[in-house]
């Protein structure tokens, strides 16, 4: 049985739509549905969207939610976040984005948003929206290994499903060694460590809402440890998912 993993909705709720038909497509091979943050954003169906995912349909799964940056966002605007000022929202988008985003989500909207997981862990996998540093740490197949390691043992998972940088990639690590050097003031050498890892991996799962009319998601087979990237059309030009097998 599957895992289908999305992130970065952010409000479109015909995109989501599309996904979930495209899942039910799978003959009932998915177990487990995630949404691994960015379920909101400056889209005017936000809060339509939130509703239809705390309730689900008749034989649709019940998705498991966990926050994303635009959640993130949504707090500090609200004075609930970690930071006083959505400096990386204005930065990065604009005024007018930042307005959108406050008329776009409501106050049942956000106490939905304080309720959510920051990610999870199930068997040997983290997911989670960034990393374990943050939802604003993006991780992409450019990202050094020795940053991939080290979000993975901090929290002792193997295989780490990220949604941040709204790629789809497969980026696989093979058993290695690793050196952690301890230096004192009080002694004249070092003391060095050398820890054998297990072959670990980061996987960016998709976006699903930011480009009209696709969305790309992520099915994952925990048993076998296939993934395969999903690409679904919708709208004017809909069609078929496109299927791509890391």
């Amino acid at each position: 049985m599957n895992w289908a993993i999305l992130s970065g909705i952010e409000g479109n709720l015909a995109a989501y739509e599309a996904v979930l038909s495209d899942i039910h497509r799978q003959n009932n091979s998915v177990e487990n549905l995630y949404i691994i943050g960015d379920v909101v954003g400056p889209h005017p169906d936000c809060d339509r969207l939130v509703k239809r995912i705390i309730n689900p349909r008749s034989g649709e799964r019940q998705p498991q939610v966990c926050q994303g940056w635009w959640e993130e966002q949504c707090l500090i605007l609200h004075g609930l976040g970690r930071t006083g000022e959505p400096t990386q929202l204005i930065e990065g988008f604009g005024y007018p984005t930042v307005k959108l985003l406050w008329d776009s989500v409501s106050r049942s909207t956000l106490q939905w948003i304080r309720s959510l997981e920051f990610g999870f862990l199930e068997l040997d996998c983290l997911l989670i929206h960034g990393s374990t540093l943050g939802v604003d740490d993006e991780i992409t197949p450019d990202t050094s290994p020795l940053v991939i390691l080290d979000r993975l043992m901090r929290i002792g998972a193997n295989s780490l499903f990220c949604g941040r940088s709204g790629l789809t990639f497969q980026y696989q690590i093979e058993s290695a060694a690793v050196r952690d050097t301890l230096a004192s003031l009080n002694r004249s050498e070092a003391e060095s460590t050398v820890m054998q890892t297990n072959p670990r991996q980061a996987i960016g799962v998709g976006r699903v809402g930011r480009i009209p009319g696709q969305a790309t998601y992520t099915l994952f087979n925990p048993n076998s440890g296939g993934i395969e990237f999903k690409t679904v059309y919708y709208g004017p030009r809909k069609g078929f998912s496109s299927p791509l097998v890391a």
